[in-house]
Formats: C-alpha cells, sequence, structure tokens
C-alpha cells in the first residue's frame, strides 16, 4: 500500500481558489458543471482528507457564501493576487 502524500495546508489556513470550481456531480441540488466557485474566492480550510484512489489530500473548503467544497492542492494557494483588503468581496 502506497503512503499518502503529505498535506502542504493545514486545517483553518485562509485559501484562494486558482481555478474555477465546477460541480463535477458531488452536489445533486446543482446542475452538472455548474459553476460553484470562480477563481478567486477565499475559503478557510475546515477538513483534510484523503483521496482513496489518488492518495492525494482533499480539502473541504468553507466559502464565504457557506459552501463547503472538496478541493485539490492545485486548485487553491495560500495568497491571492494583491493583498486582500477588509471590505473586499469574499475576504472572510
Amino acid at each position: 500500500m502506497i503512503e499518502p502524500r503529505t498535506p502542504i495546508y493545514r486545517w483553518g489556513q485562509r485559501v484562494w481558489t486558482q481555478t474555477d470550481l465546477y460541480n463535477d456531480g458531488t452536489f445533486p441540488e446543482r446542475e452538472p458543471d455548474d459553476l460553484l466557485q470562480p477563481a478567486g474566492s477565499v475559503g478557510e480550510i475546515v477538513r483534510i482528507g484523503v483521496h482513496e484512489e489518488a492518495n492525494t489530500p482533499v480539502y473541504l473548503v468553507q466559502f464565504s457564501d457557506g459552501s463547503v467544497i472538496g478541493c485539490f492542492e492545485e486548485e487553491l494557494r495560500t495568497e491571492r493576487e494583491g493583498s486582500p483588503r477588509a471590505g473586499d468581496p469574499g475576504v472572510l
């Protein structure tokens, strides 16, 4: 058995989406391929799991609209373009 890769992000960390996040079918109340969060959205990691088949970390990220979405590392970053300012849309 291959050990899961060590997560690079931690629980409670603020992250931004690097790409648009679309419904891959895991949100049955939404249409397939609906935009869930646009690139640049800010959220907080609320749980870290492992994608069983790929042995890679999956981060559950809660966004300012209350949605919680599973994200891979390549879909996230720890800083957004420019410095976040209070009052910016999506800043927690």
